[in-house]
């Protein structure tokens, strides 16, 4: 049988599947849409997920490095009968992604210090009975500046902007012109674009992209049963992002300092469900 025939086949077994348009490309992909059954699952290991925030919270601070925060974390997610989605995805080394100041993402847990006025994102992934969940959050170690608070709150205040453009009709860059429109435009914060959302289900990595910076009316028309998450990362100076040299770790090119969060997201006949929502979590008014 060749590739080609393999990939129709599995495609036609997969029959909670449906077919969209992604941006101005024109691109066909397809995105899985969620039974019930599996939307309760999807429930499960998210809602593991954003446990591991609350267990971790108290452990973020001065003197901690991040390579204990990352032991804790992977303890916990094994003794709720869990696996650590990161440990060993394509190389990745350790269970948890530990964000540093100027780190944007997948920084990699090790002997790092964290001192006070340091800021972490915390981005934890779960796989429980064959799911994945996906969340992070932003923590302070004891005090930091006002300029780095506001990061930090517009980060925040953004994902959520984001979030109230999801349900049934609306296209994915909506999504990423409210992110793009408060943070970029009305705050001058680079609004990183090198990384994105991503749906997610019974992989870590599916369709669709999630870009943060978009075009309102355009890209993939948003259904219900599509889960995915929106995860933005805001940064105080430039947008671009440099690799170090471990293949991972992503730093601001001006090493100015950088912020994220992130929610997993069920698309729902009405609007959306925030699957990693917490009661500690930041949300605004209106979502209360």
């Amino acid at each position: 049988m060749s590739l080609a025939e393999t990939i129709a086949g599995r495609l036609r077994t997969l029959t909670t599947r449906v077919f969209g348009t992604v941006g101005e490309a024109k691109q066909d992909v397809a995105v899985e849409i969620k039974s019930k059954a599996e939307i309760e699952k999807m429930r499960a290991t998210c809602r593991l997920a954003a446990q591991v925030l609350d267990f971790i919270e108290p452990h973020v601070v001065a003197g901690v490095t991040t390579g204990e925060l990352d032991r804790l974390c992977h303890d916990f997610i094994i003794k709720h009968g869990a696996y650590p989605s990161p440990l060993n995805y394509k190389g990745f080394p350790k269970s948890i992604c530990t964000s540093v100041n100027e780190v944007v993402c997948h920084g990699i847990p090790g002997e790092q210090v964290l001192k006070t006025g340091d800021i972490i994102n915390l981005d934890i992934t779960t796989t429980l009975g064959g799911y994945f969940g996906d969340c992070s959050e932003m923590f302070v170690v004891g005090e930091t500046t006002p300029e780095v608070r506001k990061l930090i709150d517009v980060t925040h205040e953004s994902l959520w902007l984001g979030i109230r453009e999801v349900g049934p009709g609306k296209r994915i860059g909506d999504i990423g012109a409210a992110i793009s429109e408060f943070a970029g435009k009305q705050h001058g914060y680079g609004v990183v674009e090198a990384f994105c959302g991503h749906g997610i289900g019974r992989e870590f990595h599916m369709a669709p992209q999630v870009s943060h910076v978009g075009k309102a009316g355009t890209g993939l028309r948003i259904k219900p049963g599509m889960t995915f998450t929106i995860e933005p990362m805001i940064n105080i100076g430039t947008k671009h992002c440099d690799v170090l040299s471990d293949g991972w770790t992503a730093v601001t090119q001006d090493r100015k300092w950088s912020a994220q969060a992130e929610h997993t997201l069920l698309v729902t006949e009405t609007g959306f469900e925030v699957l990693t929502l917490r009661d500690r979590c930041y949300r605004p008014s209106w979502a209360t």
